[in-house]
Protein backbone atom coordinates (compact mmCIF):
# COMPACT_ATOMS: atom_id res chain seq x y z
CA UNK A 1 0.00 0.00 0.00
CA UNK A 2 1.01 3.54 -0.93
CA UNK A 3 -0.34 6.51 0.92
CA UNK A 4 0.26 8.93 -2.04
CA UNK A 5 1.89 7.18 -5.28
CA UNK A 6 2.19 10.44 -7.43
CA UNK A 7 4.79 11.60 -5.13
CA UNK A 8 6.21 8.43 -2.93
CA UNK A 9 6.81 6.44 -6.81
CA UNK A 10 7.97 9.52 -8.60
CA UNK A 11 10.53 9.00 -11.38
CA UNK A 12 14.42 10.27 -10.38
CA UNK A 13 15.31 13.15 -12.61
CA UNK A 14 11.47 14.52 -12.07
CA UNK A 15 12.06 14.52 -8.18
CA UNK A 16 15.16 16.13 -8.47
CA UNK A 17 13.60 19.25 -10.18
CA UNK A 18 11.26 19.33 -7.65
CA UNK A 19 13.94 19.03 -4.88
CA UNK A 20 16.12 21.70 -6.70
CA UNK A 21 13.13 24.42 -6.79
CA UNK A 22 12.28 23.48 -2.94
CA UNK A 23 16.14 23.69 -2.17
CA UNK A 24 16.63 27.17 -4.12
CA UNK A 25 13.24 28.35 -2.34
CA UNK A 26 14.50 27.21 1.24
CA UNK A 27 17.88 29.24 1.01
CA UNK A 28 16.50 32.17 0.21
CA UNK A 29 13.69 32.41 2.82
CA UNK A 30 16.16 31.32 5.30
CA UNK A 31 18.65 33.77 4.11
CA UNK A 32 16.06 36.58 3.67
CA UNK A 33 13.92 35.62 7.36
CA UNK A 34 16.53 33.78 9.82
CA UNK A 35 19.81 36.25 10.79
CA UNK A 36 22.02 33.37 12.12
CA UNK A 37 21.54 31.95 8.07
CA UNK A 38 22.27 35.43 6.25
CA UNK A 39 25.37 35.50 8.30
CA UNK A 40 26.39 31.87 7.80
CA UNK A 41 26.17 32.46 3.84
CA UNK A 42 27.75 35.86 3.88
CA UNK A 43 30.61 34.97 6.19
CA UNK A 44 31.04 31.56 3.48
CA UNK A 45 30.73 34.25 0.73
CA UNK A 46 27.70 32.61 -0.41
CA UNK A 47 24.43 34.07 -1.96
CA UNK A 48 20.74 32.53 -2.92
CA UNK A 49 21.29 32.77 -6.55
CA UNK A 50 24.48 30.57 -6.23
CA UNK A 51 22.25 27.47 -5.90
CA UNK A 52 21.78 26.54 -9.02
CA UNK A 53 22.35 22.38 -9.23
CA UNK A 54 21.68 20.15 -5.93
CA UNK A 55 25.45 19.88 -6.25
CA UNK A 56 25.68 23.24 -4.78
CA UNK A 57 23.83 22.06 -1.74
CA UNK A 58 27.96 21.34 -0.72
CA UNK A 59 28.74 25.52 -1.13
CA UNK A 60 26.38 25.90 1.67
CA UNK A 61 27.39 25.62 5.31
CA UNK A 62 26.27 22.97 7.98
CA UNK A 63 24.11 23.74 11.12
CA UNK A 64 24.61 22.06 14.28
CA UNK A 65 22.83 21.35 16.98
CA UNK A 66 24.80 24.22 19.24
CA UNK A 67 23.54 26.74 16.65
CA UNK A 68 19.80 25.62 17.40
CA UNK A 69 21.05 25.64 20.95
CA UNK A 70 22.34 29.46 20.69
CA UNK A 71 19.53 30.66 19.23
CA UNK A 72 17.08 29.46 21.83
CA UNK A 73 14.14 30.60 22.30
CA UNK A 74 13.00 31.85 18.81
CA UNK A 75 16.07 32.78 16.85
CA UNK A 76 15.43 30.28 14.05
CA UNK A 77 11.87 30.98 13.38
CA UNK A 78 11.30 32.60 9.72
CA UNK A 79 8.23 33.80 10.06
CA UNK A 80 6.20 36.33 12.03
CA UNK A 81 6.14 34.76 15.75
CA UNK A 82 2.11 35.00 15.68
CA UNK A 83 2.11 32.88 12.37
CA UNK A 84 3.81 29.91 14.98
CA UNK A 85 0.77 27.80 15.97
CA UNK A 86 2.78 24.96 17.51
CA UNK A 87 6.16 24.74 19.51
CA UNK A 88 8.06 21.94 20.45
CA UNK A 89 11.63 21.07 21.98
CA UNK A 90 14.48 18.42 22.29
CA UNK A 91 14.19 17.26 26.23
CA UNK A 92 16.99 19.55 26.56
CA UNK A 93 19.40 16.63 28.93
CA UNK A 94 22.97 18.06 27.73
CA UNK A 95 21.87 21.93 27.93
CA UNK A 96 19.11 24.10 26.49
CA UNK A 97 16.69 22.44 24.23
CA UNK A 98 16.39 23.25 20.57
CA UNK A 99 12.67 24.59 19.81
CA UNK A 100 10.79 23.89 16.89
CA UNK A 101 8.37 26.10 15.68
CA UNK A 102 5.80 24.98 13.26
CA UNK A 103 2.84 27.08 10.92
CA UNK A 104 -0.50 25.63 9.99
CA UNK A 105 1.73 24.70 6.15
CA UNK A 106 4.07 22.91 8.66
CA UNK A 107 1.87 20.52 10.81
CA UNK A 108 0.14 20.21 7.51
CA UNK A 109 3.57 18.62 6.16
CA UNK A 110 3.52 16.41 9.30
CA UNK A 111 0.68 14.65 8.57
CA UNK A 112 1.41 13.67 5.37
CA UNK A 113 4.78 12.32 6.01
CA UNK A 114 3.73 10.68 9.18
CA UNK A 115 0.46 9.49 7.32
CA UNK A 116 2.90 7.82 4.61
CA UNK A 117 4.50 6.10 7.39
CA UNK A 118 1.28 4.55 8.87
CA UNK A 119 0.41 3.06 5.27
CA UNK A 120 3.85 1.62 5.22
CA UNK A 121 3.02 -0.06 8.13
CA UNK A 122 -0.16 -1.85 6.79
CA UNK A 123 -2.18 1.11 8.65
CA UNK A 124 -5.78 1.96 7.03
CA UNK A 125 -8.82 3.81 7.61
CA UNK A 126 -10.49 1.01 9.62
CA UNK A 127 -7.30 0.04 12.38
CA UNK A 128 -6.89 1.32 15.69
CA UNK A 129 -3.80 2.84 16.75
CA UNK A 130 -2.18 3.05 20.15
CA UNK A 131 -0.26 5.89 20.78
CA UNK A 132 2.30 5.29 23.26
CA UNK A 133 4.67 7.93 22.43
CA UNK A 134 4.84 10.66 25.18
CA UNK A 135 2.41 14.03 24.16
CA UNK A 136 3.39 17.15 25.07
CA UNK A 137 6.94 19.14 23.95
CA UNK A 138 8.07 15.57 22.46
CA UNK A 139 6.93 14.95 19.05
CA UNK A 140 6.46 11.50 19.25
CA UNK A 141 3.50 11.76 20.33
CA UNK A 142 1.20 14.41 18.35
CA UNK A 143 3.16 14.02 15.18
CA UNK A 144 1.66 10.23 15.25
CA UNK A 145 -1.86 11.50 15.80
CA UNK A 146 -2.23 14.10 13.25
CA UNK A 147 -1.10 11.63 10.61
CA UNK A 148 -3.46 9.11 12.09
CA UNK A 149 -5.84 10.98 11.73
CA UNK A 150 -4.72 12.13 8.17
CA UNK A 151 -5.29 8.34 7.35
CA UNK A 152 -8.68 8.21 8.88
CA UNK A 153 -7.63 5.77 11.45
CA UNK A 154 -8.69 5.67 15.11
CA UNK A 155 -6.10 7.22 17.21
CA UNK A 156 -6.24 6.09 20.95
CA UNK A 157 -3.67 8.88 22.53
CA UNK A 158 -2.91 6.81 25.57
CA UNK A 159 0.72 8.42 26.02
CA UNK A 160 3.45 6.85 27.81
CA UNK A 161 3.18 4.73 31.03
CA UNK A 162 0.39 3.12 33.33
CA UNK A 163 1.60 0.02 31.64
CA UNK A 164 -1.39 -1.87 33.56
CA UNK A 165 -4.04 0.12 31.72
CA UNK A 166 -2.20 -0.12 28.29
CA UNK A 167 -2.64 -3.74 28.32
CA UNK A 168 -6.19 -3.31 29.08
CA UNK A 169 -7.02 -1.11 26.80
CA UNK A 170 -4.70 -3.05 23.86
CA UNK A 171 -6.90 -5.88 24.87
CA UNK A 172 -10.69 -4.45 25.47
CA UNK A 173 -10.04 -1.79 22.36
CA UNK A 174 -8.38 -4.38 20.18
CA UNK A 175 -5.95 -1.97 18.95
CA UNK A 176 -4.44 -2.77 15.44
CA UNK A 177 -1.22 -0.95 15.85
CA UNK A 178 1.51 0.03 18.28
CA UNK A 179 3.53 3.36 18.35
CA UNK A 180 6.12 3.61 20.86
CA UNK A 181 9.91 2.68 21.60
CA UNK A 182 11.15 -0.98 21.18
CA UNK A 183 12.44 -1.24 24.59
CA UNK A 184 8.79 -0.29 25.58
CA UNK A 185 7.15 -2.66 23.29
CA UNK A 186 9.21 -5.39 24.87
CA UNK A 187 8.03 -4.35 28.32
CA UNK A 188 4.77 -4.52 27.18
CA UNK A 189 5.10 -7.99 25.49
CA UNK A 190 6.82 -9.16 29.03
CA UNK A 191 3.83 -7.77 30.68
CA UNK A 192 1.26 -9.60 28.40
CA UNK A 193 3.18 -12.69 29.02
CA UNK A 194 2.86 -12.01 32.41
CA UNK A 195 -1.34 -11.79 32.13
CA UNK A 196 -1.18 -14.88 30.38
CA UNK A 197 -2.25 -13.32 27.00
CA UNK A 198 -0.85 -15.14 23.89
CA UNK A 199 0.09 -13.39 20.49
CA UNK A 200 -2.91 -14.46 18.73
CA UNK A 201 -5.31 -13.01 21.61
CA UNK A 202 -4.81 -9.64 21.09
CA UNK A 203 -5.27 -8.00 17.61
CA UNK A 204 -2.25 -6.09 16.62
CA UNK A 205 -0.54 -6.44 13.38
CA UNK A 206 2.24 -4.28 13.56
CA UNK A 207 4.15 -1.82 15.52
CA UNK A 208 5.98 1.79 14.33
CA UNK A 209 8.85 1.42 16.98
CA UNK A 210 11.61 4.51 17.02
CA UNK A 211 13.56 7.55 19.20
CA UNK A 212 16.10 4.86 20.03
CA UNK A 213 18.85 2.48 18.18
CA UNK A 214 17.42 -0.68 18.08
CA UNK A 215 18.61 -4.25 16.08
CA UNK A 216 17.39 -6.55 13.52
CA UNK A 217 17.49 -8.82 16.84
CA UNK A 218 15.32 -7.15 18.83
CA UNK A 219 12.91 -7.04 15.97
CA UNK A 220 12.96 -10.63 15.40
CA UNK A 221 11.98 -10.65 19.45
CA UNK A 222 9.31 -8.13 19.19
CA UNK A 223 7.76 -9.91 16.45
CA UNK A 224 7.70 -13.30 18.02
CA UNK A 225 6.61 -12.28 21.47
CA UNK A 226 3.84 -9.62 19.93
CA UNK A 227 2.97 -11.64 16.71
CA UNK A 228 3.33 -8.20 14.58
CA UNK A 229 5.40 -6.74 11.83
CA UNK A 230 7.74 -4.30 13.42
CA UNK A 231 9.03 -1.93 11.91
CA UNK A 232 11.02 1.16 12.31
CA UNK A 233 10.61 5.10 12.21
CA UNK A 234 12.84 7.73 12.19
CA UNK A 235 12.49 11.44 12.68
CA UNK A 236 14.20 14.50 14.67
CA UNK A 237 12.96 17.54 16.11
CA UNK A 238 15.26 19.80 14.77
CA UNK A 239 14.14 18.63 11.11
CA UNK A 240 9.88 18.08 11.92
CA UNK A 241 9.50 15.15 14.31
CA UNK A 242 8.84 11.00 13.55
CA UNK A 243 7.80 10.44 10.24
CA UNK A 244 11.19 11.96 8.36
CA UNK A 245 11.96 7.93 7.21
CA UNK A 246 10.20 4.84 7.61
CA UNK A 247 9.92 1.04 6.40
CA UNK A 248 7.75 -0.55 4.80
CA UNK A 249 6.90 -4.12 5.22
CA UNK A 250 9.61 -5.01 2.74
CA UNK A 251 12.07 -4.15 5.37
CA UNK A 252 15.16 -3.16 2.94
CA UNK A 253 15.60 0.34 4.64
CA UNK A 254 13.87 3.73 5.87
CA UNK A 255 12.03 5.52 3.06
CA UNK A 256 13.10 9.07 3.84
CA UNK A 257 10.24 11.16 2.37
CA UNK A 258 12.95 13.64 0.42
CA UNK A 259 10.52 15.76 -1.21
CA UNK A 260 10.21 16.99 2.30
CA UNK A 261 13.70 16.71 3.50
CA UNK A 262 17.22 16.39 1.23
CA UNK A 263 19.39 13.61 2.68
CA UNK A 264 23.33 13.68 2.31
CA UNK A 265 25.37 11.24 4.26
CA UNK A 266 29.33 12.60 4.90
CA UNK A 267 32.45 11.70 6.60
CA UNK A 268 32.49 12.82 9.61
CA UNK A 269 35.95 14.17 9.44
CA UNK A 270 36.47 15.15 6.44
CA UNK A 271 33.36 16.62 5.91
CA UNK A 272 32.57 15.53 2.39
CA UNK A 273 30.24 13.70 0.89
CA UNK A 274 30.76 9.88 0.25
CA UNK A 275 29.07 7.24 -2.15
CA UNK A 276 25.60 5.55 -2.49
CA UNK A 277 26.28 2.47 0.63
CA UNK A 278 28.94 3.68 2.21
CA UNK A 279 28.38 4.63 6.36
CA UNK A 280 28.53 8.10 7.22
CA UNK A 281 26.74 10.67 9.11
CA UNK A 282 23.05 11.78 7.92
CA UNK A 283 22.76 15.40 7.09
CA UNK A 284 18.92 16.80 6.65
CA UNK A 285 17.94 20.09 4.32
CA UNK A 286 14.46 20.81 5.31
CA UNK A 287 12.70 21.67 1.47
CA UNK A 288 9.42 22.74 2.57
CA UNK A 289 9.47 23.92 6.24
CA UNK A 290 7.47 27.15 6.42
CA UNK A 291 8.16 28.04 10.25
CA UNK A 292 11.77 27.03 11.01
CA UNK A 293 14.24 25.89 7.83
CA UNK A 294 16.93 23.97 8.74
CA UNK A 295 19.83 23.88 6.10
CA UNK A 296 21.98 21.00 6.40
CA UNK A 297 21.64 19.93 9.63
CA UNK A 298 24.40 17.42 11.54
CA UNK A 299 22.44 14.55 12.95
CA UNK A 300 25.44 13.34 14.01
CA UNK A 301 23.22 9.92 12.90
CA UNK A 302 25.49 7.47 11.26
CA UNK A 303 23.95 5.35 8.50
CA UNK A 304 23.95 4.91 4.71
CA UNK A 305 21.54 5.66 2.05
CA UNK A 306 20.75 4.49 -1.62
CA UNK A 307 18.76 5.78 -4.39
CA UNK A 308 17.65 2.59 -5.64
CA UNK A 309 14.03 1.65 -6.22
CA UNK A 310 12.43 0.01 -3.26
CA UNK A 311 10.58 -3.81 -4.00
CA UNK A 312 7.48 -1.92 -2.57
CA UNK A 313 7.67 0.60 -6.25
CA UNK A 314 8.72 3.57 -3.83
CA UNK A 315 11.62 5.69 -5.44
CA UNK A 316 12.14 7.70 -2.18
CA UNK A 317 15.88 7.20 -1.07
CA UNK A 318 16.30 4.63 1.64
CA UNK A 319 18.69 5.23 4.47
CA UNK A 320 20.16 1.76 6.38
CA UNK A 321 19.25 1.56 10.00
CA UNK A 322 21.05 3.55 12.54
CA UNK A 323 24.11 1.94 13.99
CA UNK A 324 24.65 4.49 16.58
CA UNK A 325 25.92 7.97 16.89
CA UNK A 326 29.35 9.87 16.14
CA UNK A 327 28.69 11.39 19.38
CA UNK A 328 27.16 9.41 21.40
CA UNK A 329 29.60 6.31 20.71
CA UNK A 330 32.17 5.07 23.19
CA UNK A 331 35.78 4.90 23.18
CA UNK A 332 36.69 2.34 24.87
CA UNK A 333 40.74 1.67 24.91
CA UNK A 334 40.69 3.80 21.65
CA UNK A 335 38.26 1.37 20.05
CA UNK A 336 35.15 2.54 18.81
CA UNK A 337 31.85 0.99 20.51
CA UNK A 338 28.44 1.49 19.86
CA UNK A 339 25.58 -0.06 22.10
CA UNK A 340 23.70 -1.58 19.23
CA UNK A 341 26.60 -3.88 18.82
CA UNK A 342 26.65 -5.22 22.27
CA UNK A 343 22.69 -5.73 22.05
CA UNK A 344 23.19 -7.80 18.40
CA UNK A 345 25.63 -9.91 20.40
CA UNK A 346 23.47 -10.62 23.19
CA UNK A 347 20.83 -11.48 21.01
CA UNK A 348 22.03 -14.02 19.07
CA UNK A 349 22.27 -16.05 22.49
CA UNK A 350 19.52 -18.23 23.46
CA UNK A 351 17.88 -17.74 27.37
CA UNK A 352 19.31 -13.85 27.25
CA UNK A 353 16.50 -11.61 27.13
CA UNK A 354 16.99 -8.08 25.22
CA UNK A 355 17.25 -5.63 28.58
CA UNK A 356 20.64 -4.89 29.63
CA UNK A 357 23.04 -2.20 30.62
CA UNK A 358 26.37 -0.95 29.49
CA UNK A 359 28.65 0.45 32.29
CA UNK A 360 32.06 2.17 31.45
CA UNK A 361 34.93 2.78 34.45
CA UNK A 362 38.43 3.69 34.73
CA UNK A 363 39.42 2.35 37.82
CA UNK A 364 43.30 2.98 37.25
CA UNK A 365 44.48 3.93 34.02
CA UNK A 366 42.65 1.64 31.71
CA UNK A 367 38.63 1.34 30.70
CA UNK A 368 37.01 -1.38 32.08
CA UNK A 369 33.54 -3.01 29.94
CA UNK A 370 31.15 -4.39 31.95
CA UNK A 371 27.62 -5.77 30.24
CA UNK A 372 25.19 -6.44 32.97
CA UNK A 373 22.31 -9.14 31.27
CA UNK A 374 19.04 -10.18 31.99
CA UNK A 375 18.91 -14.25 31.73
CA UNK A 376 15.26 -15.79 31.28
CA UNK A 377 13.92 -17.67 34.33
CA UNK A 378 15.22 -21.03 33.05
CA UNK A 379 18.71 -20.29 32.48
CA UNK A 380 18.83 -18.07 35.86
CA UNK A 381 20.91 -20.80 38.29
CA UNK A 382 22.12 -20.29 42.07
CA UNK A 383 25.17 -22.71 40.92
CA UNK A 384 28.17 -20.58 40.66
CA UNK A 385 29.90 -22.57 38.14
CA UNK A 386 26.81 -22.87 35.84
CA UNK A 387 26.28 -19.03 35.93
CA UNK A 388 30.68 -18.32 35.41
CA UNK A 389 30.46 -20.89 32.36
CA UNK A 390 27.51 -18.85 30.80
CA UNK A 391 28.57 -15.11 31.56
CA UNK A 392 32.11 -16.51 30.34
CA UNK A 393 30.77 -17.68 26.74
CA UNK A 394 28.88 -14.22 26.33
CA UNK A 395 31.81 -12.31 26.91
CA UNK A 396 33.81 -13.94 24.38
CA UNK A 397 30.91 -13.87 21.60
CA UNK A 398 30.48 -9.79 22.39
CA UNK A 399 34.68 -10.27 22.12
CA UNK A 400 34.03 -11.13 18.77
CA UNK A 401 31.72 -8.50 17.84
CA UNK A 402 33.89 -5.39 19.09
CA UNK A 403 37.17 -6.96 19.33
CA UNK A 404 37.20 -5.90 23.76
CA UNK A 405 36.88 -8.15 26.02
CA UNK A 406 33.89 -7.01 28.56
CA UNK A 407 33.08 -8.37 31.79
CA UNK A 408 29.76 -9.51 31.75
CA UNK A 409 27.52 -9.95 35.02
CA UNK A 410 24.10 -12.34 34.41
CA UNK A 411 21.21 -10.35 36.87
CA UNK A 412 17.81 -11.97 37.58
CA UNK A 413 15.26 -11.60 35.30
CA UNK A 414 13.07 -8.02 35.91
CA UNK A 415 16.16 -6.64 38.19
CA UNK A 416 17.64 -3.90 35.39
CA UNK A 417 15.23 -0.47 35.50
CA UNK A 418 12.53 -0.64 32.82
CA UNK A 419 12.04 3.06 30.76
CA UNK A 420 8.48 3.58 29.37
CA UNK A 421 10.20 6.40 27.08
CA UNK A 422 14.42 5.91 25.63
CA UNK A 423 15.78 3.00 27.45
CA UNK A 424 18.95 4.10 29.32
CA UNK A 425 21.55 1.59 27.85
CA UNK A 426 24.94 3.21 29.23
CA UNK A 427 26.30 4.45 32.20
CA UNK A 428 29.49 5.72 31.38
CA UNK A 429 31.03 6.71 34.89
CA UNK A 430 34.81 7.62 33.76
CA UNK A 431 35.87 11.13 35.17
CA UNK A 432 37.26 12.93 31.90
CA UNK A 433 38.19 16.42 33.69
Amino acid sequence: MVWDEKLECMEIEEKKELQLERLKETVKKAYENVPFYKNKLDKAGIKPKDIQTLEDINKLPFTTKTDLRDAYPFGMFAVPEEEIIEIHTTSGTTGKPTVSGYTQKDLDIWSEVIARAITMALGTRGDRIQNCYGYGLFTGGLGIHYGGHKVGATVIPISAGNTKRQIEVMKDFESTILTCTPSYALYLAEMLEKEGLAPDEISLKSGIFGAEMWTEEMREELEKRLGILALNIYGLTEVIGPGVAQECEEKVGLHISDDHFYPEIIDSQTMQPVNDGEKGELVLTTLTREGMPVIRFRTKDITSITHEKCPCGRTLARMSRIVGRSDDMLKIRGVIVFPSQIERALLKIDGLTPNYQIVVTRPGHLDELEVKVETSKELFSDEMRKMEAIEEKISKIIQKEIGLRASVTLVEPESLPRSEGKAVRVIDKRNFS
